[in-house]
């Protein structure tokens, strides 16, 4: 099959595409034929660094969410299963390539009616908002601060946090990404990359009652500042580098809450399901801002890491 290595890590031209043996499901186990694979952060940096939460070792087919169809099973799994339209994590590595073997307690049946590529664009980032939105317990009122606001979770927080009620304030870099927010639900759209942005946030809306970082240094530091006695600070993201770095002793002081969702893996299920189903209502739209064949994997990663790319990214595989 076709594939896309990392064999020594660095730039994205180290994404090398090329072929690995076709994978074969064992004992409850399941084959599925990757239609699309998602692509996150979290992946540039591991690819950059060897950073990150997979642990793989090289060399390694990197990527951890995939949506296809389910084509073989294992021993002890139920036949019925095979052509089932599914997305899945993948276990922290294995989804840029043509097929991939997963427990067959990992995949969640997308929709019917629902596209395969929204689904996928849904796996990752939709749980992540839901999660989070959820966490925030989101008011009618609330002043809600989103980072990154044009990215793959930030565009869904927004949309939850302004179906919620709250008055919605998006940060994005760059004019043309502040020029979609509007669109997306925010009632105050701000470049970060301006000078004096937090002055111009503290102008429209006064201070926030939720941050949501998706960003983290110097701009998450400076987001909490603008938060209110009583404000909850949830971090997702850390476009910057780095995390925003904000000690408990400081937020006790301000008297702001922050939070950190700690999931289990039947919750991150649940949270996926309901992703897909509010997708499929209609009621979470996935950006999907732009897409690459799978030969093209290094090209996706130094586009985002160029901070050019707008909601999802991901790889159509077939």
């Amino acid at each position: 099959m076709r594939a896309v290595w990392i064999h020594e890590f660095g730039g994205p031209e180290k994404l090398v595409p090329g072929t690995a043996p076709d994978p074969v499901p064992g004992p409850g186990q399941v084959l599925i034929d990757v239609v699309h694979a998602n692509i996150t952060f979290v992946e540039t940096q591991f690819r950059a660094t060897g950073f990150g939460p997979s642990g793989a070792t090289l060399p390694v087919i990197p990527g951890n969410g995939v949506g296809g169809l389910i084509s073989g099973v294992g021993p002890g799994v139920d036949p019925v299963l095979v052509d089932k339209r599914v997305v899945s994590g993948t276990g922290g590595s294995g989804a840029y390539a043509e097929r991939v073997v997963v427990d067959a307690t990992l995949p969640v049946a997308v929709p019917d009616g629902m596209p395969l590529d929204r689904a996928v664009a849904l796996l990752a980032d939709g749980r992540t908002a839901l999660m989070l939105a959820e966490a925030a317990g989101l008011r009618p009122g609330d002043r809600v601060l989103v980072e990154a606001a044009a990215g793959g979770v930030g565009s869904l927080l927004v949309q939850l946090a302004a179906g919620a009620g709250a008055r919605v304030v998006g940060l994005a870099g760059g004019t043309g990404k502040v020029a979609l927010l509007p669109r997306m639900g925010t009632e105050i759209a701000v470049d970060y990359r301006e000078p004096d942005w937090v002055g111009r946030v503290r102008s429209a809306i006064g201070a926030v009652d939720v941050v949501f970082d998706g960003v983290g240094g110097t701009i998450g530091r400076d987001a909490f500042e603008l938060l209110d006695r009583g404000g909850r600070m949830l971090s997702f993201g850390l476009a910057s580098g780095e995390w925003a770095g904000i000690g408990a002793e400081s937020a006790a002081e301000r008297g702001v809450t922050l939070i950190q969702p700690t999931p289990t893996p039947a919750q991150l299920r649940a949270y996926t399901e309901r992703a897909l189903a509010e997708g499929a209502a209609g009621r979470l739209r996935a950006v999907i801002g732009q897409r690459f064949p799978l030969a093209r994997a290094g090209e996706a990663h130094a586009a985002i890491e160029a901070r050019s790319t707008v909601g999802k990214t991901l790889l159509d595989v077939r």
